[in-house]
């Protein structure tokens, strides 16, 4: 025999084991828990369990108090159904989880101990059209009083009604239906043995209408001289005295506690309307839906947002200044920023927009510390979202209700942590979210940190327009070329440099040797840093831009300290430069003005990264063969500005004093050290050129010179980024004379006064004002003017 399941066909044999149920009569279609604890019908089971099917026979027996009922107290009518799960229980019961797959007739009893075996023939139910009128009608008539029998009784969950309404096919429809009223066996018995789908839908509905009269009933029963309106409006008198005399201490009733809330809440006109709407919706659904819970969590999210309150904001530009210095070294620009902030905040109101800031610059300088310290200072609440490594544009809107565990979005969700409308929200990382098929979340910060937009900000969990005019962003980035120009266009980049020396070194003092004697338990009675100690640790054991490593290594001391005094050694210990090496073993980097020298074809370029400034050693050798060779993992750009300078080299020979006939029987060797590192960019343009002249002509090139410049092909040189952080690199490596574009000139006000006096900028127009100044020894040759003859033009 077969059966039709979801669409498989499911063949089963004549002759099964037989399972008697009671109370309860198994459907088609029907998944349910059933615990079998007789012994006959325990061996049933395992019978059927040993079979590749798993199927077994299920059929209600007539007296639910008989222990074991003969073959004649059992329905003749039956299921049968697949076990899909079976466990045994610690008492020797088991619990099995089976489905109904066919309606069959038992035929007669094969076998009667040590468990029942009938043979059986499958019951076709009769086949009738689902769109006629009179099937249809009746159909609709089951579901409306369904619907009715659902709002009346409690017991009959509203989820019932979205499945019927995917469910096309009558008898399905009826059997559906019936097994999840309470029915009596001997009813639901009949319902199995109609094979007419339309006469079971016609008894369904006469059974449905029964018990809508019971409940009508039993309601005037309790309020005999009340119309419906009339008693809903005596309960709610009747729920309202209850709750007067209630306690402090006893619970209140959650719907009411949820509107006093949102009245509390002080809301904007659309949202407390969508608020209150959800409310009432709550207030008519079962308990134990699906969706009561997501509307539950929905306005637990409405009532937990800040929808007016405000921190009361710190408008003391004194205090502001005071706490900004007191955390931070230096930043002048940015301080300044929020200073003016305070000021128009001060003159303005509290009508003020809150600024949207991006701190770019390398790790470890201060950017994300500094949000944290600009909330102090202006006395709003911080809030940090990360937005490294996200790709998923629901990250920023949410997700919307309709689906399994959705979630407001990211600023959402800082909001309610806030408890303000106007706290400081760090974005922190900025530049490094990504996107993919999911949708690309730079996109969606478009409307965030627009200031037009992000007043009527529209998450799509929440759904209503939230206003985040107030929220004071700072968006943190380490490269800004990774963010997209739109959002760049929406933000004030303040760029932040590296430190110089002098400044790590102050910054030590003042924070970073203080923070770390605090967390590796050591006073100023057990140990001592003597600026030449501090200076050691900057030269010999960091190389970057930011503090990260220099505050690593001041620990790292403060620990050797720690272990020394544990070991029962009190004595004070005074860090000076040899005991730094001492302690921290030899000093990774080397001073490299030591070992520096004139030499050919080397010349020192400088690079900006997205740690900070680099110097950038250039070397260049020539040898027998022809053409250019580029080594050391050069980018497209490098490579053109280095063909580009060859261009103009070739172009220029004479003036350069380079034999033409060099170029065909030299092969030149140009070399980018850390071959391991990607290099790119058009700033190493001019330190090319000078290599390569170098070792065209010869000649020297002073070490004491670094340098930076784009090349063109006519030999101009044109101006770069980077300009601060690649001086300080340079005054790390100890050179102080620097050629730089003539037209970043205007670039040197950023750096400060004392580190300008240290260094000596030559700004240049042309690539033969670097050779003058690089090259020992050097001159262009000076061609000899020759008169041009005048031409006569015939009239």
């Amino acid at each position: 025999m077969v059966s039709n399941l979801g669409g498989d066909q499911i063949e089963f044999r004549d002759e099964l084991p037989l399972l008697p149920v009671r109370d309860i009569v198994v459907y088609p279609f029907m998944i349910l828990p059933l615990f079998v604890g007789r012994e006959s019908s325990v061996l049933a089971v395992e019978e059927a369990i040993n079979n590749f099917d798993r199927l077994i026979v299920l059929s209600s027996q007539k007296d639910i108090q008989t222990e074991n009922p003969d073959p004649s107290e059992i329905y003749d009518v039956a299921t049968v159904a697949m076990i899909m799960r079976m466990r045994k229980l610690p008492d020797g019961r088991i619990k099995i989880l089976v489905q109904g797959l066919n309606k069959v007739r038992i035929l007669q009893y094969e076998e009667l101990t040590p468990y029942y075996k009938v043979k059986i023939s499958k019951v076709e139910s009769q086949t009738i059209d689902s769109q006629e009128a009179e099937v249809q009608a009746i159909v609709r008539n089951v579901k409306e009083k369904l619907e009715k029998v659902i709002q009346s009784s409690k017991t009959l969950s509203p989820d019932i009604l979205m499945v019927l309404e995917d469910i096309e096919d009558p008898g399905r429809l009826a059997d559906l239906i019936a097994s999840n009223l309470s029915l009596r066996v001997t009813e639901a018995q009949i319902i199995l043995e109609t094979v007419n789908p339309k006469d079971r839908l016609v008894y369904i509905d006469e059974l449905l209408g029964k018990e809508i009269e019971i409940l009508e009933a039993q309601n005037k029963f309790r309020n005999p001289n009340e119309s419906n309106t009339d008693h809903e409006d005596f309960l709610k008198e009747q729920i309202r005295s209850i709750r007067s005399d209630l306690t402090e201490n006893e619970e209140v009733d959650e719907f009411t506690e949820m509107r006093e809330k949102l009245n509390q809440k002080n809301l904007p006109g659309e949202v407390a309307k969508e608020a209150f709407k959800q409310l009432s919706r709550l207030e008519r659904m079962h308990p134990e839906s699906s969706e009561s819970n997501i509307l539950r969590g929905y306005l637990e999210w409405m009532i937990d947002l800040p929808w007016s309150e405000l921190s009361e904001e710190i408008v003391d530009m004194e205090y502001a200044q005071e706490v900004l210095d007191e955390d931070h070294f230096d930043l002048n620009k940015i301080k300044e920023r929020i200073l003016e902030h305070l000021a128009v905040r001060s003159l303005k109101g509290p009508k003020t927009k809150g600024p949207i800031l991006c701190f770019a610059g390398p790790p470890g300088v201060g950017k994300t510390s500094l949000g944290k310290s600009i909330a102090r200072a202006t006395g709003r609440k911080f809030v940090r979202i990360s937005l490294g490594g996200v790709k998923d544009e629901s990250e920023i809107r949410g997700h919307r209700r309709t689906y399994v565990g959705a979630m407001p979005g990211r600023f959402i969700q800082a909001m309610k942590q806030a408890g303000t409308v106007n706290p400081v929200i760090m974005l922190d990382e900025i530049d490094k979210m990504g996107s993919d098929y999911k949708g690309d979340p730079s996109s969606a910060l478009l409307e965030v940190l627009d200031p037009e937009q992000n007043v009527s900000f529209r998450d799509n969990y929440v759904n209503v327009p939230y206003d985040l005019s107030n929220v004071m962003f700072i968006a943190t980035a380490n490269v800004l070329q990774n963010i997209p120009e739109p959002l760049m266009d929406r933000m004030e980049v303040i760029q932040l440099s590296g430190y110089s020396q002098e400044e790590k070194l102050e910054i030590s003092k003042r924070y970073l040797v203080p923070k770390q004697k605090e967390e590796n338990g050591v006073n100023d009675d057990q140990i001592e840093f003597s600026d030449e100690a501090l200076i050691q640790v900057i030269k010999g054991f960091t190389r970057e831009a930011g503090l990260r490593n220099l505050e690593r290594q001041i620990g790292s001391l403060c620990r050797k300290v720690a272990k020394k005094i544990a070991t029962g050694k009190n004595d004070k210990t005074h860090l000076l430069a040899n005991t730094v090496d001492e302690l921290l073993g030899p000093a990774p980097y080397a001073h490299e003005e030591d070992a520096r020298y004139d030499e050919i074809g080397v010349v020192t370029g400088l690079a900006w990264t997205s740690a900070g400034g680099e110097i950038l050693p250039i070397e260049a050798t020539k040898m027998k063969g022809k053409g250019v060779t580029l080594t050391g993992k050069l980018g497209e750009t490098m490579k053109e500005s280095a063909q580009a300078a060859m261009g103009f080299i070739r172009s220029k020979a004479d003036v350069l004093g380079i034999d033409e006939n060099v170029f065909e029987e030299n092969e030149i060797h140009i070399h980018l050290p850390a071959g391991a590192i990607p290099k790119d960019g058009p700033s190493a343009g001019i330190t090319l050129a000078t290599a390569i002249v170098s070792v065209l002509t010869d000649s020297f090139i002073s070490s004491d010179i670094a340098m930076t410049g784009e090349i063109t092909l006519t030999g101009k040189v044109l101006p770069v980024g980077g300009i601060k952080e690649k001086c300080l690199a340079a005054m790390r490596a100890g050179i102080n004379t620097i050629i730089i574009p003539w037209k970043n000139q205007k670039d040197l006000v950023e750096i400060p006064e004392q580190y300008r006096k240290k260094i000596n900028f030559v700004p240049v127009r042309n690539v033969m004002e670097v050779l003058e100044l690089a090259l020992n020894n050097w001159e262009p040759v000076k061609k000899k003017k020759t008169k041009k003859k005048s031409s006569l033009r015939a009239a």
